[in-house]
């Protein structure tokens, strides 16, 4: 039987993760290490850029398209990284300018008197 999620490279989502997975504080050291010596791997297997070389890699297959729940460490660790990254592009900030308290929509600053 084949070694499940072997990897030819390290990888990295400096997009995402700038300081790494197990710097975000949002992994485990052990994720952290997982995704970086397998992502590629499950990245592949994900998209369909490399086909499964035994049943735990065509079960995650299944996982990441939705028909299984996750069970094994790769599973969960990869899903847990699926949904920081979608957490992430949800995120918004609104930078603006307050409202005036007159209830309008004008955003233009209003000059105050300071005596």
């Amino acid at each position: 039987m084949q070694q499940s999620f072997v990897a030819k490279r390290r990888f990295f989502d400096d997009r995402n993760f700038p300081r790494g997975f197990s710097r975000s504080g949002r992994f485990t050291m052990s994720e952290g290490t997982m995704l970086e010596k397998h992502g590629q791997a499950m990245l592949e297997l994900e998209e369909g850029q490399r086909e499964a070389v035994n049943e735990e890699e065509a079960r995650f297959i299944q996982v990441v398209k939705g028909e299984l729940e996750a069970e094994s460490a790769f599973e969960k660790t990869w899903m847990k990284y699926k949904r920081q990254i979608q957490d992430k592009r949800k995120f918004h900030t609104v930078f603006g300018k307050k409202r005036i308290a007159d209830g309008s929509d004008d955003f233009s600053y209003t000059e105050v008197d300071s005596d």
